[in-house]
C-alpha cells in the first residue's frame, strides 16, 4: 500500500457529492486508503470552485479535521512545475495537475486518487508513469 495517498480535485469533489457518477468508488477509496490525504492549494482552490456552495463547509471540515493535509510549497516548487505545464501545455495541464505531478515526484511512495485520465499521459522524472489509482 502506498504510504503517500495524493487527492485530486474530481477525487474529492466525488466523495462530497452523493451525486457524482464516482462517488461510490470515491468512498471505497476512503476505506481502502488511510486518511490524511495529501493536496495542494491548487487542488483545494479548483474543489472549492467546481463543489456547490453546501459542499463547502464539508471540505473546510475535512481541513480542520485534518483529513486532506497540504503537503506542498508552491513557493518551493514553482521552476519544476512551470517546466511541466510547458512540456504538457498540448494537454494542457493545469496548475494544480502539475503541482501534483510534482508532489509524487518528491514524496514517499505516491499514489493519486483521481478520475482524470490525463494522469495516463503524465510522467514523472520525465519518464515514469504516475501511479494512480483511477474509476
Amino acid at each position: 500500500m502506498a504510504k503517500s495517498v495524493i487527492a485530486d480535485t474530481a477525487l474529492i469533489a466525488a466523495f462530497l457529492d452523493r451525486r457524482d457518477n464516482h462517488h461510490k468508488w470515491a468512498l471505497l477509496q476512503a476505506e481502502e486508503l488511510p486518511i490524511p490525504w495529501l493536496v495542494c492549494e491548487p487542488v483545494l482552490t479548483e474543489t472549492f470552485f467546481v463543489l456547490e456552495p453546501k459542499y463547502g463547509d464539508a471540505l473546510i471540515t475535512w481541513l480542520q479535521r485534518g483529513s486532506l493535509r497540504i503537503a506542498f510549497n508552491l513557493a518551493d516548487e514553482l521552476e519544476p512545475v512551470l517546466t511541466l505545464m510547458k512540456k504538457y501545455a498540448n494537454v494542457p495541464m493545469s496548475l494544480a495537475d502539475a503541482c501534483i505531478v510534482r508532489m509524487t515526484e518528491i514524496v514517499s511512495d505516491p499514489i493519486v486518487l483521481t478520475t482524470d485520465s490525463d494522469f495516463r499521459v503524465y510522467r514523472r522524472h520525465s519518464r515514469q508513469v504516475i501511479p494512480c489509482r483511477m474509476p
